[in-house]
């Protein structure tokens, strides 16, 4: 596909749903809706479309989606979405493609995530990355050989979950650690580190300390070329990121962490892109095995 198709990238959240219009890498036009969340699942479908509508043109190409849930990737059916009870079993592609007649490509936000950074960011020139999101949560997007692993589900790569100490990657690696460990929020701490708090800088040390600790679990499991970090805990880098490379810098294979690239995206609107880069990479994906079948 050529880059200068349109695509829809949707971000659906528990809160809000973010529609862009994306062609050439850029937002050309977006809306913004308050979910209702506590709604009945076909309230809220038809609320997407209503903001799907106000901006939507002939000549888009197609429709990616990112959300914080399980995704039955092949079918479109979309499970357990944070935030919105009634959506436990969404046929959310079946809906939308019926309504739009657009082909549609569903996985979930933090995959979306790393296919923004692929595409989009600095992450282009990597052939195997991790996009983390360090947010409410901790989510895990895989690129393996330039194209979005998502595994059964959509469920690869979901670290955070995994037990670390007497909790989970999760809670000492999100924002969950200021608040749950140190009883303050992640935007407290960083507005205390900027003055110069004692505290707040100590406590953003123990904190980089936990994340070096995980990305050497994930250097482990996939030893990626690079790593990429977003959401809001990021605004606390420069406070955290020397304790978080002496952690990695403990991993044992020294040729894997001398060539790791750590850094913090730079791509604004990452949920949008990503699920516009989303769209054009399994675009990609599917035309080269239909012609490598046709070749046979």
């Amino acid at each position: 596909m050529s880059e200068d198709k349109k695509v829809l990238g949707i971000d659906i959240g528990g809160t809000k749903v973010h529609i862009g219009l994306v062609q050439d890498g850029q937002i050309t036009n977006e809306v913004k809706l308050s979910t209702s969340a506590h709604a009945q699942q076909d309230q809220i479908l038809q609320e997407i479309i209503c903001g799907i509508e106000k901006i939507m043109e002939p000549d888009v190409a197609g429709v990616g989606i990112g959300v914080p849930g399980l995704v039955d990737e092949a079918n479109g059916i979309v499970h357990s979405v944070q935030n919105i009870p009634s959506w436990n079993e969404v046929h959310l592609k079946a809906y939308l493609e019926n309504h739009l007649k657009k082909p549609v490509c569903i996985t979930n936000d933090a995959n979306s995530f790393a296919a923004g950074e692929k595409m989009y960011g600095k992450g282009k020139q990597y052939k195997n990355l991790v996009g983390i999101t360090l947010g409410t949560g901790f989510g895990t997007g895989i690129i393996v050989d330039h194209q979005v692993y998502s595994g059964k589900y959509s469920c690869a790569g979901e670290f955070g979950g995994m037990p670390y100490q007497d909790k989970t990657i999760e809670d000492y690696c999100s924002g969950k650690f200021f608040k749950k460990i140190h009883g303050m929020s992640g935007i407290k701490v960083q507005r205390l580190a900027e003055s110069g708090d004692v505290k707040a800088l100590k406590i953003l040390e123990e904190y980089g300390h936990h994340l070096g600790n995980a990305l050497k679990i994930i250097l482990y499991a996939l030893s990626p070329d690079a790593i990429f970090l977003g959401g809001s805990v990021c605004g606390c880098f420069e406070y955290f990121k020397d304790a978080m490379q002496k952690s990695v810098q403990a991993f044992p294979f020294k040729l894997v962490t001398d060539e790791l690239a750590i850094e913090c995206s730079v791509i604004d609107n990452a949920a949008i892109l990503g699920a516009a880069a989303l769209f054009k990479m399994r675009e990609t994906e599917e035309r080269f095995v239909t012609n490598k079948i046709l070749a046979l």
